[in-house]
């Protein structure tokens, strides 16, 4: 079975640089499966970096490598990671990118060659450590153990007078804001509001509402969301990360 490894970035895909990064992996590992979770990641956002691979990383098989390089301190002395739980290993920087991982898992910082390009470590730094883990290579061997890699988590929503109190933690290609409230924890007959806005009960879906108006529903990961069917949440409210959520 080929090795995976999944690769998440702000790159986009009119540059050279998903391709450099992917040449690095295929020269190191040969026959490696690699998998685009995005390279859309709006530019420099580690927080929404976070967010995506948080919610998909655990979807793929053991032994998976996840290389996630949303990266605006490159070439600064922000160190490089690696680190495993459950399983998986990751790449990335030291950001907080990685802040969704357990207090159990195990990190290591990386070495920055010198001939590293200090524009460009996801092609000379990050993706050699990965190509080794796709190896077999196991962390120790990559570089040295650290107990405190920048935590900087999404935030998680509070309870007020029996209301819960959230926020829009990332906002989807399609205008949908995605909040931090577990659908579970919201009881029914509940009105949602969004920046002050009431949107209404929660549907089960999109459709449940005509073209053009709001609809609140538990989205499929899980959490509660606010979308407008055919048309963009965001812009019709004019709201972004951030936003308060009411439950």
């Amino acid at each position: 079975m080929a090795t995976l490894i999944t690769l998440l970035t702000d790159f986009g895909l009119a540059d050279s640089y998903v391709g450099e990064v992917k040449g690095v992996l295929l020269s190191q590992v040969h026959g490696a499966a690699l998998l685009d979770i995005t390279h859309q990641v709006p530019p420099g956002d580690v927080r929404a970096a976070q967010y995506v691979l948080s919610r998909v990383w655990y979807r793929f098989p053991q032994g998976s490598v996840h290389l996630a390089v949303v990266d605006p301190g490159v070439g600064t002395d922000r160190r490089a990671l690696a680190a495993s739980t459950a399983g998986h290993f990751f790449v990335a920087p030291d950001n907080g990118l990685l802040s969704f991982l357990p207090p159990d898992a195990h990190f290591v910082a990386l070495p920055i060659p010198e001939a590293a390009a200090p524009t460009f470590h996801a092609r000379d730094v990050f993706a050699p450590a990965a190509g080794q883990l796709a190896l077999g290579a196991s962390l120790s061997h990559l570089g040295h153990a650290i107990s405190d890699p920048h935590r900087a988590p999404l935030p998680v929503p509070r309870t007020n007078g029996g209301v819960i109190v959230g926020e829009v933690i990332y906002v989807d290609r399609f205008g949908t804001l995605i909040s931090n409230i577990p659908g579970e924890a919201v009881e029914p007959g509940v009105r949602i509001k969004v920046g002050g806005t009431e949107i209404g009960l929660l549907s089960r879906t999109f459709g449940a509402v005509g073209r053009g108006a709001l609809v609140a529903l538990v989205g499929s990961d899980g959490t509660v969301e606010v979308a407008v069917r055919d048309g963009s949440a965001a812009r019709l409210l004019g709201v972004g990360v951030g936003a308060e959520v009411r439950a």
